[in-house]
C-alpha cells in the first residue's frame, strides 16, 4: 500500500452517484443483508483508479479490500497469512516449490467460475506488464495450473514469504481470466469479494452487496465511501450521524473522544511509517551528507506531537518497535550545530532551496513538513512546502519532478514491505534513484533467507545502511485510528489499515 504496500489516491471515473443524505442508512434496493441499509463511510481521499494490479494508492485500495480477493490474505488480528481463495499449500522439502489448492465454491462478479486458469492470468499478467507488483514475483519462476484446482509456483530459491507477497494486500487480487482485455479495469473492477463497485464519482464510490459471495452474503446492502478531506468535517458528520465510520480523525481529537459517548473509537498501533525522502538527481540531495545534514537538523519527536498529537511514536527505522523485526538504530540526534557542519563538509553553500511536496489530502503531511521547514530554516535550508493535490503528488512522484517528498507507506506485513522495492537498486518504489551495492546484497539476501534469525540480522543491517545514507529519513509510526457510530457491529480495526465491512452490521 502505497500499500506496501504506500499508498494514496487521486481521480476516478465512473458513473455518477446518488449520494445520501440526511445522515440516515439508505436503502439501495440491493443485498439481502442490514435489511439493505448502506453504510456510509468518510475517507480523506479517492481512488486514482480500480486496476487493483496498477494502482499503489491507499484510497484505492479502501475500497478494492471489499471487492476483490487474494489466494491468502492476513489475519486481522496479528496478521499472520491464513487461506482465502485458496484453501491450503504445501511447499516442497526444498522450498522451491509452492502447490495452493483452491476453493470450489467461488464466482466471479460477472458470474464467471473462479478457478486456476484465473490466478495464472493474474500473476502472469503482473510479471508479463511488469505492473506495480512485479517485484514480488522477483524469486518465481513459473505460475501453472494443475488442473482446475491447484496452482504451482515455482521459485528459483526458497521464500519463506510467498504467501505474504501474494496475499498481504489487494494489489495481488485475482482477476477473471482475460479481465484486462474485457473490462475497464480502471474504472470497473470485477472481484470475488463480499461488494461490487457500482459507481464512483468525484464526492463518492458507492459499492453493493454480493450476495453470492463464498463467505456468505454481507451484512448490509453496501458501502459507501464518502470524501471528506478535512479531518474537523469528517468527525462532524460522524457525531451528526451523516456518516457511520470514519479513519479521519482530527489528532488533536483523539484524547477527548475516547470517553465521547457519540462515537466509538478504536486505537491500534499500526504497521504503516511516515518518511522524507529527496531526489538523488537534484542536487545537493544527491550528496550524502546534505541528506544526513537534514536527517540531524530534524526533531522527530516534535514533528510527531505535531502531525501525530501522540498517536505515533518517533522511529528513525521503518518498523515498529513491537514488531521481532525491528531494530534499534537511531543514529541521528536533533542537532542543528552538528547539521550545519556536516552541510560545511560536503562544500556546499547556504542558503539551499528545497521543494518539499506533500498533499492537503492527508493533512499530517501538511502539518509535518510546516514543522521540518522550521526545523530546518536555522540551518540554511530554506523549504518550500508545495501542497497538492494526492493526483498531482503521484504524478510528480512518477516523473521525478520534486527536490523532495514527504509521505507514508501503509499495511507492511513482512520486512521485505518496509525495505525491498523502496531502496534495491532500480525498485519499483525506488523513486529517490538510491543505489547501494551493499543494500542490494543484504536485502537479496534476506528475501530468500529462511531462518528468521538470520533473516532478521541481515534486514537489520541493510536498515542501517539505508538509514545511514538517508535514502529514507523515517520520521515516525502512527496509530491506526477508526470510529464509527455507536452500536455499529462486526467491525474490526486491524494495524495494516485493511478496512473490510463483509461483516458490520448497523444499528
Amino acid at each position: 500500500m502505497r500499500c506496501p504496500r504506500i499508498l494514496l489516491l487521486a481521480t476516478a471515473g465512473g458513473l455518477a452517484l446518488t449520494a445520501c443524505g440526511g445522515g440516515e442508512s439508505v436503502d439501495t434496493g440491493g443485498g439481502d443483508g442490514g435489511g439493505g441499509d448502506v453504510l456510509v463511510a468518510a475517507v480523506s481521499a479517492q481512488p486514482d483508479q480500480f486496476d487493483p494490479h496498477v494502482t499503489s494508492a491507499y484510497p484505492s485500495f479502501q475500497v478494492l479490500e471489499n471487492v476483490y480477493d487474494t489466494l491468502a490474505v492476513p489475519n486481522p488480528e496479528d496478521l499472520t497469512m491464513e487461506p482465502s481463495l485458496a484453501t491450503g499449500w504445501e511447499t516442497s522439502e526444498d522450498g522451491l516449490t509452492w502447490t495452493f489448492t483452491l476453493r470450489d465454491d467461488v464466482t466471479f462478479h460477472d458470474g464467471s467460475t473462479f478457478d486456476s486458469a484465473d490466478v495464472v492470468y493474474s500473476y502472469n499478467r503482473i510479471i508479463d506488464e511488469e505492473l506495480n507488483n512485479a517485484y514480488r514475483f522477483a524469486n518465481v519462476e513459473s505460475v501453472t495450473a494443475d488442473g482446475p484446482g491447484t496452482v504451482v509456483i515455482q521459485v528459483s530459491r526458497p521464500t519463506p514469504n510467498l504467501p505474504a507477497l501474494i496475499g498481504a494486500f489487494k494489489g495481488m487480487a485475482i482477476l477473471p481470466e482475460g479481465a484486462a482485455e474485457e473490462y475497464d479495469l480502471t474504472t470497473e473492477a470485477v472481484g470475488t469479494g463480499p461488494f461490487t463497485l457500482e459507481s464512483s464519482d468525484a464526492s463518492s464510490t458507492e459499492l453493493a452487496a454480493y450476495e453470492d459471495y463464498w463467505g456468505g452474503a454481507p451484512g448490509i446492502g453496501g458501502v459507501e465511501f464518502r470524501y471528506i478531506t478535512e479531518p474537523a468535517a469528517a468527525l462532524t458528520a460522524l457525531e451528526n450521524g451523516e456518516v457511520q465510520w470514519t479513519d479521519n480523525i482530527p489528532p488533536q481529537q483523539i484524547e477527548p473522544l475516547s470517553d465521547s459517548d457519540a462515537v466509538e473509537l478504536a486505537t491500534t498501533p499500526s504497521v504503516d511509517y511516515w518518511y522524507l525522502s529527496m531526489n538523488y538527481a537534484r542536487e545537493p540531495f544527491g550528496n550524502p551528507q546534505v541528506r544526513q545534514a537534514i536527517a540531524t537538523a530534524i526533531d522527530r519527536g516534535a514533528v510527531t506531537e505535531a502531525a501525530r498529537f501522540g498517536a505515533a511514536e518517533p522511529n528513525q527505522t521503518a518498523i515498529p518497535e513491537d514488531s521481532y523485526f525491528h531494530t534499534d538504530y537511531a543514529p541521528y540526534d536533533a542537532d542543528p550545530q552538528a547539521a550545519q557542519q556536516l552541510l560545511q563538509q560536503a562544500g556546499v553553500q547556504t542558503p539551499i532551496s528545497m521543494g518539499l511536496m506533500v498533499t492537503d489530502e492527508f493533512p499530517e503531511t501538511v502539518t509535518a513538513a510546516q514543522v521540518i521547514a522550521s526545523q530546518l530554516q536555522p540551518i540554511g535550508i530554506d523549504v518550500d512546502v508545495q501542497t497538492v493535490d494526492f493526483a498531482t503528488w503521484l504524478d510528480r512522484q512518477a516523473q521525478g519532478d520534486f527536490d523532495a517528498f514527504l509521505l507514508g507507506w501503509l499495511g507492511n506485513i513482512d520486512p521485505f514491505d518496509y525495505y525491498h522495492s523502496q531502496h534495491i537498486t532500480g525498485g519499483a518504489s525506488n523513486y529517490q534513484g538510491y543505489s547501494n551495492p551493499q543494500v542490494d546484497q543484504l536485502l537479496t539476501a534476506a528475501a530468500g533467507e529462511t531462518d528468521r534469525e538470520a533473516r532478521k540480522e541481515l534486514y537489520d543491517q541493510a536498515a542501517q545502511l539505508i538509514v545511514d545514507d538517508a535514502s529514507y529519513v523515517y520520521l515516525y509510526n502512527p496509530d491506526v485510528v477508526q470510529a464509527w457510530t455507536p452500536g455499529l457491529s462486526g467491525y474490526t480495526i486491524r494495524p495494516d489499515k485493511a478496512i473490510n465491512f463483509e461483516d458490520v452490521e448497523l444499528p
